[in-house]
């Protein structure tokens, strides 16, 4: 089957199985329309359900009832009675566009026009209901005939004077006596048998028989035995025929669908497992003459069967040949649309895309009074060269010329908020022209001046936060200071002076050890702290600090965890200054740890750097970010009771960023962890 299935011989005798099918299935739709087959024939259950019993019954129900209740006489018409008022009416509207006010005399005075307006009123109205008048005459004759053509077919109607009938029955039990009857009178409608009850004739008749006057009109009509059974007959042979042709229809439809399938799956390809598709000759012609063609085919098509060819031989012979170009070229198309060449492979296209190309080309590479002088002088040329396609030009410069205007409108809009003070603003300019990059260094210059505002902004919060917690914190030991100091010139314990003097040194220290960090803290911050880099063994370095803070350790209960590669690693880095940043590390460690818990230093080789990562469990609730915890003077606790300056890991921060290195902060619930990362220096 893979061998065949692609085979030219296999497409070739499915592609004429399809023609065939098609052929068919048109045959069998135009036979069905050529015999008057109705398909809803198939599902009518009996002859009084159909819709030849329905037209049977209204063709007689329809004349009697507008006889009687309407024309009743040629004396009746003649004088006028017959006319409604929808015929009048009709009068009227056409007196009025027939003689239209503007058309009068401006001489004539109101009186005077009146008068002639009457006259031609009261002459037009009588000319036009004679003419009424007369239609009716024909129409009263022409009912009466149709109703004498009637055979198979007992009627009575009468409106109490005038009488039409075919028999010489006048009562309905006369009518009764027949197998169908159908019989209105008052109020009541009586159809026989029962199968007529469910008629759609029951639904279809009323209307007609509602002009009838209950009091005095009567219908009666009766089906003779030989006509219902002619009748039945034929109804049922239009069902076989029907449900013959719908079959028929069916198949062919079938067949087509799925020949047509199978030639769009295998078309312009050799097997299922080529990707290429593969054109012939007739895949050259461009795709919107091929749409064209087929378009034209298919009208041509449908002319020719309404108004050239009676003969049915010669026109599917037509048909088979005008099938079988369409749809060669319909699956031409079929191939452009798998090969994504349905718009590229047209006329139209490749002639704009050349257009396209060659502006595009003057506009790249121009500059813009250079656009604008080829504007001016192109587009009447090209006007000029394209008469025929003048709406679409004028249609085309119009959209571009009213997007380049909106985009310059959004630019100039976006330029009006942003100097308004709107930093957050956007423009949004699509494309790769002027406008757009005119929009693109717009934003880029909006995202730098509020970058520099949000910086500005940060800087003076946090200025007011230093000097609100530089205040506090000074304040609170220098307030101490001052109190013992007054207590020492009036005390004369000499006991209570020593400790008075004692409490003086601590806070003369505290006082002393905040300034010196804030010092430390503007310096490191400020660049200017003298950085020499050297090899560095950083285990080393740890195990030493280690060591020498085992009296630190031991009083706050910590638990180190020590955990480094097995061979030795260096980094580039100041001693003095790492040293200074991890002391500081520590120092946090201590005061903000929680009491019997683990620390984990770990270092580890990343190839270009190393990082050593702090990890300790914090002993107050850590609900702010890392980057409030960055903040100078931010502690751990909120309540500022512990002795730290809240300066320890900014100015960390700072000695690991003047040696090149990065300093990352992260909190975890309660866990925190500072990561340091420095350039790595090779062992040999």
């Amino acid at each position: 089957m893979r061998n065949i299935s692609h085979a030219r011989i296999t497409k070739v005798i499915v592609f004429l199985l399809a023609v065939v099918c098609l052929t068919g299935a048109v045959k069998a739709a135009v036979d069905m329309e050529v015999k008057s087959i109705h398909l809803s024939t198939i599902n009518e259950e009996n002859y009084y359900d159909s819709q030849a019993f329905v037209d049977e019954s209204y063709g007689l129900i329809a004349p009697l009832a507008e006889l009687i209740a309407l024309y009743k006489s040629e004396e009746n018409i003649l004088s006028g009675k017959a006319l409604t008022e929808e015929d009048m009416h009709f009068i009227e509207e056409t007196f009025v566009d027939s003689f239209p006010p503007y058309e009068q005399n401006p001489n004539w005075s109101e009186a005077e026009s009146n008068r002639i307006n009457q006259e031609r009123y009261a002459a037009y109205v009588k000319r036009e209901k004679e003419k009424r008048i007369n239609e009716q005459v024909k129409i009263y004759y022409r009912l009466i005939a149709e109703l004498k053509e009637k055979e198979g077919i007992l009627y009575y109607g009468s409106n109490g004077e005038q009488k039409f009938a075919n028999s010489q029955f006048q009562k309905k039990q006369q009518f009764e006596s027949y197998d169908a009857y159908m019989l209105f009178e008052g109020y009541q409608h009586k159809l026989y048998p029962a199968e007529m009850k469910n008629s759609r004739s029951i639904h279809n008749s009323p209307y007609v028989v509602e002009e009838l006057n209950p009091q005095t009109d009567v219908i009666y009509i009766a089906f003779e035995k030989s006509f219902l059974q002619q009748k039945t007959q034929e109804w049922l042979d239009g069902k076989d025929t029907a449900q013959h042709l719908l079959n028929q229809f069916l198949v062919f439809l079938a067949g087509f669908i799925l020949s047509f399938v199978y030639l769009i799956v295998v078309i312009g390809r050799t097997s299922f497992k080529d990707n290429e598709i593969h054109f012939n000759v007739m895949d050259k012609l461009y795709n919107d003459f091929n749409i064209i063609i087929v378009v034209s085919l298919t009208m041509w098509w449908i002319f020719m069967m309404v108004e050239v060819f009676p003969d049915r031989d010669v026109y599917m012979l037509l048909t088979i040949l005008i099938f079988s170009i369409a749809l060669l070229m319909s699956l031409s198309l079929v191939k452009h649309i798998k090969n994504r060449t349905i718009l590229s492979h047209t006329l139209i296209y490749q002639l704009l895309k050349k257009a396209f190309l060659a502006v595009k080309h003057v506009f790249d590479s121009g500059s813009t009074g250079v656009k604008v002088v080829l504007l001016v002088i192109g587009y009447p040329v090209v006007v000029a060269a394209t008469f025929f396609m003048f709406p679409i030009t004028i249609g085309v410069a119009a959209w571009l010329a009213l997007k380049k205007v909106k985009s310059f409108n959004r630019i100039k809009e976006g330029v009006e908020q942003i100097k308004n003070g709107e930093l957050h603003h956007h423009i949004e300019v699509k494309g790769k022209g002027e406008l757009s990059q005119l929009a693109t260094n717009i934003n880029q210059i909006t995202d730098g001046l509020r970058k520099s505002v949000d910086s500005e902004i940060k800087s003076e919060r946090l200025k007011t936060e230093l000097i609100t917690n530089v205040s506090h914190d000074i304040r609170t030991p220098l307030t101490s200071i001052i109190t013992y100091v007054d207590l020492l010139k009036i005390e004369k314990d000499p006991e209570k002076i020593a400790e008075y003097i004692d409490v003086l040194d601590q806070k003369s220290k505290r006082l002393k050890h905040l300034t010196d960090d804030l010092f430390e803290a503007a310096k490191a911050s400020s660049g200017s702290m003298p950085v020499q880099l050297e090899k560095i063994d950083i285990v080393s370095l740890l195990t030493q600090g280690i060591g020498e803070m085992d009296e630190m350790i031991e009083a706050s209960a910590l638990d180190f965890k020590l955990a480094y590669p097995t061979e030795k690693v260096y980094m580039k880095a100041d001693g003095k200054l790492l040293w200074r940043a991890i002391e500081n590390l520590f120092s946090n460690i201590f005061k903000y740890a929680q009491p019997a818990s683990r620390v984990y230093l770990d270092v580890e080789d990343l190839e270009d750097e190393v990082r050593v990562t702090f990890k300790n469990i914090s002993a107050f609730e850590l609900n702010i970010s890392a980057d409030e915890l960055m903040e100078r003077f931010t502690r751990g606790d909120e309540s500022r009771t512990s002795q730290g300056s809240g300066l320890g890991l900014s100015i960390a921060e700072s000695l690991i960023h003047i040696q090149h290195g990065k300093f990352i902060v992260q909190v975890d619930g309660d866990l925190f962890k500072v990561m340091i990362y420095l350039p790595k220096i090779s062992n040999e």
